[in-house]
């Protein structure tokens, strides 16, 4: 049999973070810095690391970042007062709410404060209706990252049938959407099913490409793909600091081609959140 191919997201990144370079360096050479503005609530080791990631990157391509981190017990109040500031400053031009936030406080009421402009997650529900409608806006990192890995690696998703294994706001639903419109790298025929489907198997055996999002560690093994198939794995939880991915590692041995168990969706995504970030910036600034 072929060699399974690994579908690294590495490759991916790098072309599209090349892109955002030459466009921040136009930004400069205007006067104007772009600016990924970042909010932590809480003291989660995770979302740190996250945060501090993120700071990095925009470092290396040339943004201001600036932070505010707040205390566990911070009020909704606080968190708000935050995002409106962000809102109103003329430097800033992308936020990102560092995600999850403390129980107590509402993160989709926060959200919906946030100026679905500098909404650099693309989860704005004006922006997830912008996506709906095929009209512009900032596209939700993830789906956006897994329909550009897919074109980096060759892979055609035109008219081929995909199953998303998964039906979360943040992955599977707008997934969905974006590779069913009307492009040379999606316009494909999409079925989302999920855990709450007893015969889910019955949808992933027969997917051309099969992208799991469900969250749930090793839920999809090889008999659950078709020989031949694609899969991605979108979908992973945290045990402490070891990584457990929805797609268990033996289905290699039965796809043609699959994301590795680190590196592939990951890298696409923070990537994808750098370019909403600059797009704001040049939305803001012409």
């Amino acid at each position: 049999m072929p060699q399974t191919r690994l579908l690294s997201g590495a490759p991916v990144a790098e072309a599209v973070l090349a892109d955002i370079a030459r466009r921040v360096a136009t930004l400069h050479g205007r006067g104007i810095t772009p600016s990924l503005a970042t909010i932590l609530v809480g003291d989660d080791d995770a979302s740190a690391g996250y945060i501090r990631i993120k700071q990095r990157q925009a470092a290396d391509l040339g943004f201001d970042s600036p932070h505010r981190h707040l205390p566990a017990d911070a009020t909704q109040d606080d968190l708000l007062d935050v995002i409106a500031g962000f809102n109103v400053d003329r430097d800033v031009h992308a936020v990102l709410i560092q995600y999850p936030i403390p129980d107590h406080l509402d993160y989709d009421a926060a959200l919906q404060t946030l100026d679905p402009d500098r909404d650099v997650d693309g989860m704005h529900p004006l922006n997830m209706g912008r996506l709906a409608l095929g009209m512009p806006g900032p596209l939700p990192c993830t789906p956006a990252g897994i329909e550009a890995l897919l074109d980096h690696h060759g892979i055609p998703v035109a008219g081929r049938e995909v199953v998303i294994l998964g039906r979360g706001a943040t992955v599977g639903r707008p997934l969905a959407i974006l590779l069913a419109q009307k492009r040379p790298t999606a316009n494909a025929a999409v079925t989302v099913v999920h855990t709450g489907v007893p015969d889910w198997p019955r949808y992933t055996r027969r997917a051309d490409i099969l992208i799991a999002a469900a969250g749930v560690p090793g839920i999809v093994q090889p008999e659950h793909v078709r020989p031949g198939a694609v899969v991605i794995g979108a979908g992973v939880r945290y045990a402490g600091r070891r990584l457990l991915p929805d797609v268990d590692e033996a289905c290699a041995e039965v796809a043609s081609a699959i994301t590795p168990r680190v590196g592939g969706v990951g890298p696409t995504t923070v990537a994808m959140l750098f370019r909403n970030a600059v797009a704001a910036a040049e939305r803001a600034t012409t």
